[in-house]
């Protein structure tokens, strides 16, 4: 293993800086892309996968993996099923899809970010809100408590803005 584990997963292969590969990769496990891929870079499916893209790095093509650490280019579509770090380097000209997204300051996407429907996320449960929250909440019948006409009070009176 080339590098230390990482969020349960270990890098196990390496793409260096100098190569440059023509068609498509496809992976299991946690790939380093140091150099260039004209081809889309597809982990394998019902294995955990990483991709790790450095600053070096550069993808010409689609991207499927469940967390991807992004530092370098990529044009076309990527799609995180788990999370989607975007490092101060990232670059995405392309469409986005996430079950989770880190964006740090710097990074840069050019395209449509798209989140995952519940249904399409698979290794993140806790992000459907609990049964109970949704039972516990009281019921009003459309009258107005006393919070509610407090937080109307807070607000500012209509036709007050910002000066310019």
């Amino acid at each position: 293993m080339l590098f230390s584990k990482k969020k349960g997963l270990s890098i196990d292969t390496l793409i260096g800086l100098g190569a440059t590969i023509e068609g498509d990769v496809t992976f299991s496990g946690g790939l380093r892309l140091d150099g260039r891929v004209r081809g889309n870079v597809i982990a394998a499916e019902g294995k955990s996968s990483m991709l790790v893209i450095s600053e070096k790095g550069l993808v010409e093509g689609e991207i499927r993996v469940d967390h991807l650490i992004l530092n370098g280019t990529v044009t076309g579509p990527v799609h995180a099923a788990e999370l989607l770090e975007l490092q101060p380097h990232a670059r995405v000209y392309g469409e986005v899809r996430y079950a989770a997204l880190e964006m740090h300051q710097g990074a840069i996407v050019e395209g449509r970010l798209v989140p995952l429907t519940q249904t399409e996320v698979r290794a993140l449960p806790n992000l459907a809100p609990s049964a109970e929250a949704k039972t516990d909440a009281p019921a009003n019948d459309g009258e107005a408590t006393a919070s509610d006409q407090a937080a109307d009070n807070d607000k500012a009176p209509e036709g007050a803005g910002v000066p310019a």
